[in-house]
């Protein structure tokens, strides 16, 4: 495995505009939030003013008890009783409980965050910086994370869905078999299909099977991980619930950054809700206020305002933060410097700011996380074939496949010449005319506009006949597209780890942390 190139995310176009804008730092009002050694420095001194002793107290106590019965490595033990101490802090990224980790960003945005505290660890020794895995247990949305694909199939569990996933108990192990027979004979498959039956034992909960699985793969780089569905952590999140409550208070105070990034980028993220809680039984169902009593959507259970403050004060275990009021969670239980995330995680914090700064709490670092791409050698030789670069496969396909076919075509050639001075002379007649009868001008660029066209319609016609007269040309490269991007999507988003873990076993985990940049946000190319 070698590293063959990298792609900035400023240079591809898929990557959202306001990414790009937040990491030129030309977002209004979060210069602050931009990873970087200056930020770094003034986040440490925001979180120890907020995070006390008592709060290291009890997030030490909930993390031993959640690793109570796993064999912790000597980093993880030292991590662990360093967070008592008032100089350690957290990086963290946080992720479903995918089946089997779903698909392989889930690795990746972990190594770099791994990566991310060994860096600063190293730069500001007088800190302990402790990498942190936040697992999503409270989802409901089990259909999202109930499947894995790989190169040859695709697997799948099923099980009763609607609450919390951590919650749930694997009882279908069908798609371990099947994964069996895909992997038995591959250099490490007998490793990957014992991890898979270790994590995934009749029995477990998915919250145990992740916590399985994350641990035999990243407990020898100090990894700590934190099931958020814990009544300990939650009574932190008392005071923020009631006020979310009463007074709508993340929709109220959000409303201005959300109008910003609506006018200027089109839509946000994620739009607050009146409130953004959910009630957690057997099911976990939205919390609204209907003008005189909380309705539990989707059920007959109602509260007044007194019960269900009560409730919350007895069982703040039963209130379940949405996509906006986790990442609020996760910054009052935590001493958190940064957060690393996706892009459409980062565009969801980044709405936060005001909400942050209205209940006092310590706004972190945002860093999208690095992609990661896997090429075959034998690709990259076809692609270099077709007279393209990797980086081309990250633009707009069908430009450089037009770009492609035509790249020697004597009749474009041509034809742009004869538009360019069609264009040249109907501007020289159209800065006279103006001169003698603005009516005579006005057509003469309508004349303009009308032969341009025939010009584009010639260009059409041309790229149709060259589709079809090099037709096995175009279906190579559209083939090869289709290796770059399986299923037209980012490597990444598509295949599991086991795909790439299966010829390497644990060197290919140790390749990608080496090859990670924690300063660049970028797509690593990778030669195998």
């Amino acid at each position: 495995m070698v590293k063959n190139s990298s792609i900035s995310f400023l240079d591809i176009e898929s990557i959202p505009q306001l990414i790009k804008d937040f990491l030129m730092q030309k977002v209004e009002g979060f210069g602050n939030q931009v990873f970087n050694d200056k930020n770094i420095e003034q986040q440490f001194q925001l979180k120890a003013q907020e995070f006390s002793p008592e709060k290291r107290q009890l997030l030490f106590d909930v993390l031993k008890e959640q690793y109570l019965g796993f064999k912790l490595s000597g980093r993880q033990e030292e991590y662990l009783n360093s967070v008592l101490q008032e100089n350690t802090f957290t990086v963290t990224t946080g992720h479903q409980l995918n089946l089997f980790t779903g698909p392989a960003f889930f690795i990746y945005k972990i190594l770099q965050t791994i990566k991310l505290a060994d860096e600063l660890n190293r730069k500001f020794p007088d800190r302990n910086t402790v990498p942190v895995f936040w697992m999503a247990t409270e989802d409901h949305d089990f259909e999202e994370i109930n499947n894995f694909k790989t190169e040859n199939s695709y697997y799948e569990t099923k099980a009763k869905a609607g609450g919390a996933v951590g919650r749930i108990i694997v009882e279908d192990d069908f798609f371990i078999s099947e994964f069996e027979k895909e992997f038995k004979d591959s250099v490490f498959g007998t490793e990957l299909i014992l991890l898979m039956k270790k994590a995934y034992t009749k029995g477990n909960s998915l919250a145990k099977a992740t916590r399985i699985l994350v641990q035999e793969l990243f407990a020898g780089y100090g990894l700590l991980v934190i099931d958020s569905d814990d009544a300990k952590l939650k009574s932190q999140m008392k005071e923020r619930f009631r006020n979310e409550l009463l007074h709508r208070e993340l929709l109220e105070s959000t409303k201005n950054t959300v109008e910003y990034l609506s006018e200027t980028y089109g839509k946000v993220q994620v739009n607050p809700r009146e409130i953004n809680l959910f009630y957690l039984t057997e099911t976990r169902n939205r919390i609204e206020f209907n003008g005189e009593k909380f309705q539990i959507v989707d059920t007959d259970i109602t509260f007044s305002k007194e019960e269900l403050l009560g409730e919350l004060e007895k069982h703040p275990e039963k209130f379940s933060p949405n996509a906006l009021m986790r990442p609020v969670y996760q910054e009052t239980v935590l001493p958190n410097l940064a957060y690393i995330g996706g892009n459409a995680e980062i565009m969801y914090w980044l709405e936060l700011k005001d909400y942050y700064e209205k209940t006092n709490l310590a706004f972190p670092i945002l860093i999208p996380r690095v992609s990661l791409l896997f090429v075959r050698e034998k690709n990259l030789e076809k692609i270099k074939k077709f007279g393209l670069e990797i980086h081309d496969f990250f633009r707009n396909f069908a430009v450089v496949t037009k770009e492609n076919l035509l790249h020697d075509s004597e009749i474009l050639q041509l034809l742009d010449q004869e538009e360019t001075s069609v264009s040249q002379r109907f501007d020289e007649i159209a800065a006279k005319a103006s001169l003698t009868d603005k009516s005579f001008g006005s057509l003469v660029d309508a004349e303009k506009t009308r032969q341009l066209k025939s010009f584009s319609r010639m260009k059409k016609r041309l790229l149709r006949a060259e589709k079809i007269k090099q037709q096995e040309k175009l279906e190579r490269l559209e083939q090869l597209f289709l290796q770059i991007h399986p299923g037209k999507n980012w490597q990444e988003r598509v295949f599991n780890f086991s795909v790439f873990y299966a010829d390497l076993g644990h060197e290919w985990l140790q390749n990608c942390y080496q090859e990670i940049e924690v300063y660049k946000s970028e797509l690593i190319i990778l030669s195998i």
